[in-house]
């Protein structure tokens, strides 16, 4: 396949272009600072641009099987700026408006969110519901309130979107090993890997069934 990045040198992006480039995938990896992009490849393609205007994104999102976002506000400041709503509105108008497929479809879009904006599931465990969900959602509500404009604007558009709602994130080697499941986050499912992150999406990309589904993950 044929996919662009956002985001691409967040930790979870960064995973998405290593992961894909090892799969054989050819990567256009969008980023301001190329120098902040530590992955090298023959199929990777660094695209340095701004993410203020949809028609400088145009050639990024043509003729893609898949684009990819990792963007996401790093801490409570920038989220209060609405980072994460307001980069991700530009490209999805440069998909909605020049996006297309190899095969003539409509563009296929995979984002990161975040846990805390599914519902949780009738069996819950009692740390999680009461205890840890509450504490994340209230020391970060600026974050979700972010992402929650963000995914309301992914439901709307006119891609072929899929949204990856992970817990708290880690740094740790790819396990390939992780349950999934839709809309509702998992039962004690608190935690995962950067780039187990970044293979669900991936495999999210490539999976019809995966279309217009907000996808909950975790160990």
């Amino acid at each position: 396949m044929h996919l662009t990045v956002f985001g691409a040198t967040g930790g979870v992006g960064r995973e998405i272009v290593r992961q894909a480039l090892r799969a054989g995938h050819t990567v256009t990896a969008v980023v301001r600072d190329p120098a902040r992009l530590p992955v090298t490849g023959e199929r990777l393609e660094t695209v340095t641009a701004d993410l203020t205007e949809p028609a400088a994104l145009g050639s990024a999102v043509t003729l893609r099987d898949a684009v990819l976002s990792g963007l996401g506000a790093s801490s409570n400041a920038q989220a209060r700026q609405g980072v994460a709503a307001r980069v991700t509105d530009v490209v999805l108008r440069a998909l909605e408006s020049e996006g297309t497929r190899p095969d003539g479809g409509r563009p296929r879009f995979v984002a990161v969110s975040a846990a805390p904006l599914a519902s949780e599931p009738a069996d819950q465990t009692f740390a999680s519901r009461r205890i840890a969900m509450p504490l994340v959602s209230r020391f970060l509500k600026p974050v979700y309130d972010d992402l929650r404009v963000m995914e309301e604007a992914i439901h709307r558009s006119a891609t072929e979107w899929t949204v990856v709602r992970p817990p708290m994130l880690r740094d740790e080697p790819l396990r390939e090993t992780y349950r999934t499941a839709p809309e509702v986050n998992l039962r004690g499912g608190r935690v995962i890997g950067r780039a187990d992150v970044a293979h669900a999406m991936l495999a999210a990309a490539a999976d019809p069934a995966a279309v217009g589904r907000n996808l909950s993950v975790a160990y």
